[in-house]
C-alpha cells in the first residue's frame, strides 16, 4: 500500500491535509491524474487509429491529430483550473506549481504518443518507392 497526501478543501474554503491509502498502479496514476474524460477521449482515438489502420488508412494522420488536440485542449483546460486554484488561495508554494504543471503535461504527453502511432503507422502504410 502507498501511502497518498491530498488537500480537501470545505465548504468554508480550508484545505485541510488528509493522508489516502492507495494500492493503484503507476499508469492508472497518469491516466487518472491526466484528466479522465481527456484520457478516455484519447484512448478511444487509439482505438480508432489502429482500427483505421486496418479499414481506412487514409483516416489515420487525422485521428493522431485529432489525439494531440485533444491533448493540448485538456492540459489548457488543467492549467485553468491550476491558475483558478491559486487565484483562490493566493500564496502558493512553488513545488505545488510544479506539481500542477507536471500534472497539466500527462494529456499532451498521451497524445503525443498516441500522434507518433499515428505517424508510424502511416509511414510503414506509405508505399515503396
Amino acid at each position: 500500500m502507498k501511502e497518498e497526501i491530498y488537500y480537501v478543501v470545505d465548504s468554508l474554503g480550508v484545505s485541510h491535509p488528509e493522508t489516502i491509502e492507495t494500492a493503484r498502479e503507476p499508469i492508472t496514476n497518469l491516466f487518472v491524474e491526466g484528466g479522465l474524460a481527456g484520457m478516455i477521449a484519447i484512448t478511444v482515438l487509439l482505438i480508432c487509429l489502429f482500427l483505421a489502420a486496418w479499414k481506412a488508412p487514409k483516416w489515420v494522420k487525422e485521428i493522431g491529430l485529432g489525439s494531440l488536440v485533444i491533448g493540448i485542449f485538456w492540459s489548457i483546460r488543467g492549467l485553468s483550473q491550476m491558475l483558478g486554484a491559486f487565484q483562490l488561495f493566493g500564496d502558493v508554494s512553488p513545488v505545488v506549481v510544479c506539481g500542477g504543471l507536471k500534472v497539466t503535461l500527462i494529456s499532451t504527453s498521451y497524445g503525443l504518443i498516441v500522434y507518433f502511432i499515428s505517424l508510424v503507422i502511416r509511414i510503414i502504410q506509405k508505399p515503396r518507392i
